[in-house]
């Protein structure tokens, strides 16, 4: 009888969660209320909660933070010193006259930058320079906004930063060429999709009316060797090809993008630089490492809290993979708002329980929650660069939702196929 009433107590509670983070709901707040409730919920020891919910989580997740830290700043280095400006000035150049070429240019720059580029700061410092130029090449604004936001969805599948933190949920998973191979196969899925987006829309692009938008951008193109555009990728390469780690890569290639632009030729000019973009940086994730340190204890909760109904979650959820992958394909806008297929919402409870029925190979899993998690960080208005882009657009949020979604939705469905053969 008691486990019975526990069952629909955390049932009741998954739902109120679901429900508070799909209205927008501070997720901080909700993820703390949970892993105090499930704890409770779960009768799980005081100093047990205190020492392996509230404790031990946090702190074996310094590392992860480090990693989001320097990809921040990475992020905000190649904006400051005029590198991602000169490759996004350079593309503008083949705008007047093939504006469609020039559009498509634009969604690879993005996908380029974003590949290891990490921040809402580094969003909105790439998308001031990247709008002005759609608009005045007469990109419509709802196409102009799913380009961007949905290219930075694309790089995300190979960004390790964003990678570090979707792996809190799957502890088996490992930044290697099993992943690896996924990451960029899906990449380009979801660059392909969008590529067609833009042919698809070629005429409207085509017709489109240039609006001149005033911006405050300095055009550092004749600064910035051409040498340096392949900064942006170079964490990635020395990642995979060389196997070093994240930071090693990310502190290199920043430190080079310092050299390559001139910020290193003098000790004063370098400090200064270096302070003033480690700053931004991370004030720019500053609510979202809180975030990810309250989240930990929600899965460890949750760990704790659902480990004695492992056999009732095996009975119910389906154990054939191919079938997880259609319901999933079908029901993949439940990760919008925050939904219950969205890990940064209520796909973190999602997460715990299917990892924690031990049904499936955890890289099957990641695959599994993390192409919907995409679609939410391509083209759902929760997400905060989506939002910003909505906003400098001056575009509603339904026309926003539109135009993206279909074609977000049809890259996961394509990507959660790659998920099932190749994870």
């Amino acid at each position: 009888m008691g486990g019975a009433i526990t069952g629909i107590l955390l049932a009741i509670t998954f739902v109120i969660f679901v429900i508070y983070a799909m209205k927008g709901g501070n997720l901080t707040v909700g993820f703390f209320a949970m892993a105090v409730l499930w704890a409770i919920i779960g009768m799980v020891p005081f100093q047990t909660a205190i020492k392996e919910i509230f404790t031990d989580p946090v702190l074996n997740y310094g590392k992860t933070a480090a990693y989001i830290i320097f990809g921040s700043w990475f992020g905000r280095v190649l904006v400051d010193t005029g590198i991602a400006g000169s490759i996004s000035r350079r593309t503008e150049k083949v705008g007047k006259k093939r504006p469609v070429l020039a559009t498509i240019l634009i969604a690879i720059v993005v996908v380029l930058i974003f590949t290891s580029s990490y921040g809402v700061g580094s969003a909105i410092a790439v998308g001031v320079i990247l709008f002005p130029i759609m608009f005045s090449i007469g990109v419509p604004k709802p196409i102009a906004v799913s380009v961007f936001t949905i290219a930075i969805g694309a790089a995300m599948y190979v960004n390790n930063v964003l990678f570090v933190q979707f792996q809190v949920f799957f502890p088996e998973v490992a930044w290697g060429p099993h992943y690896q191979r996924f990451g960029f196969v899906a990449m380009f899925v979801q660059l392909a999709v969008l590529i067609a987006f833009i042919l698809f829309n070629a005429k409207k692009i085509r017709n489109g009316k240039p609006i001149i938008v005033e911006s405050d951008f300095k055009d550092t193109t004749l600064d910035v060797p051409i040498w340096t555009y392949i900064l942006p990728i170079l964490p990635v390469a020395l990642s995979i090809f060389a196997k070093w780690d994240a930071i090693p890569a990310l502190l290199f290639s920043t430190l080079l993008a310092f050299l390559a632009t001139g910020n290193m030729k003098s000790y004063t000019r370098f400090v200064t630089m270096m302070n003033d973009t480690a700053k931004l940086a991370i004030s720019d994730i500053a609510g979202l490492l809180i975030m990810l340190f309250v989240l930990t204890m929600f899965q460890s909760a949750a760990i704790h809290a659902t480990s004695s109904f492992t056999e009732l979650f095996q009975q119910i959820i389906p154990n054939n993979k191919l079938l997880l992958i259609v319901i999933v394909a079908i029901i993949a806008p439940l990760s919008y708002f925050r939904g219950p297929l969205m890990l940064y919402g209520a796909g973190a409870a999602t997460a715990a329980i299917l990892v924690s029925t031990g049904l499936f190979n955890q890289y099957f899993l990641y695959g599994l929650l993390v192409v919907p998690s995409m679609m939410g960080v391509s083209a759902c208005i929760t997400q905060s660069w989506n939002l910003w882009s909505v906003q400098y657009a001056k575009l509603d949020t339904k026309t926003f939702l539109l135009t993206g979604l279909p074609w977000a939705w049809g890259a996961t469905v394509i990507n959660l196929f790659v998920a099932y053969i190749l994870l």
